[in-house]
């Protein structure tokens, strides 16, 4: 399995702390939450993508600008990653009505250029894109595959919804099997996976875990300890309680429908100090 790019989640602290977790539950490789890709010094990409990763790690990119995908993916390996990602998926309109995540898929000409970029930069089989069926419809992906086939990549990650439907609705594998059959590429199946089976009746090269996952480690009956761990860590990275609690929080909300969590969600919610959340949290 890989480990799904889930945004303020499974970042680097997260990868590091839960190092463990994530090798027991069958991960061989991680791919981060996507950092935009911006030229020169970016203080949010440079912490979270200075190399020495517990998993291996695929960086993930957000940009519609081959020049500074370029400078991102040359200063990426000089950290020491062997490949990189392609953020043509993310569903947000702010996101996608720049032409940004699942926007690239209404501007082929730039996908293309941002695929050209990737593969000669980080060389032939090392780089990735990751995507969904459409914006709006489900054959759009469909449509632009003669276009993605004609480049040696790693592998096609595919969420097998629209954009237009975000997390919601359910997954259209029929749609996602017809991409599989008209790839020249390996293809990862991503949406609603709970483990390394793809619920599809294709053959798939890989299954992309993300919620799944991380609703699963609410469920185990160390999840409180874990939590205590993971505030332990951040108060480390970071300065002052608030970003420690909105991190925290945005973990947990994973958790709030499952019975144990419930209750101590509205709680954890309404923390104003780490004091109030650890008290909420204990067992």
């Amino acid at each position: 399995m890989i480990l799904a790019p889930l945004r303020g989640v499974t970042i680097r602290c997260f990868r590091r702390t839960f190092a463990g977790e994530i090798a027991e539950a069958g991960f061989s490789e991680a791919v981060t939450p996507f950092v935009t890709a911006n030229k020169g010094v970016d203080p949010l990409r440079d912490r979270e993508l200075k190399g020495g990763e517990s998993i291996a790690t695929t960086p993930q990119f957000i940009s519609k600008d081959p020049s500074a995908l370029r400078d991102c993916l040359l200063r990426i390996r000089e950290a020491g990653y062997a490949t990189a990602d392609l953020n043509a998926g993310c569903p947000f309109p702010m996101v996608r009505n720049k032409g940004r995540g699942s926007g690239l898929l209404r501007t082929p000409d730039v996908l293309r250029r941002l695929l050209e970029v990737g593969c000669e930069t980080m060389g032939e089989g090392r780089f990735s894109l990751k995507t969904r069926l459409g914006v709006e419809r489900p054959d759009e992906l469909l449509a632009l595959m003669p276009i993605i086939n004609g480049f040696p990549l790693r592998y096609l990650t595919v969420h097998a919804r629209t954009a237009r439907q975000m997390y919601d609705g359910e997954c259209d594998r029929a749609a996602f099997e017809r991409v599989a059959a008209a790839s020249k590429l390996p293809v990862v199946y991503n949406g609603d996976a709970e483990s390394s089976v793809a619920p599809v009746c294709c053959p798939v090269h890989d299954v992309m875990v993300g919620r799944g996952f991380i609703r699963a480690l609410g469920r185990r009956p160390d999840a409180s300890a874990l939590l205590v761990r993971y505030i332990a860590a951040s108060r480390e990275e970071l300065s002052g309680e608030r970003p420690v609690l909105g991190r925290i929080k945005e973990l947990v909300a994973y958790w709030r429908d499952i019975p144990a969590w419930r209750r101590r969600w509205h709680v954890v919610k309404l923390a104003r100090s780490l004091s109030e959340l650890e008290l909420a949290i204990k067992d």
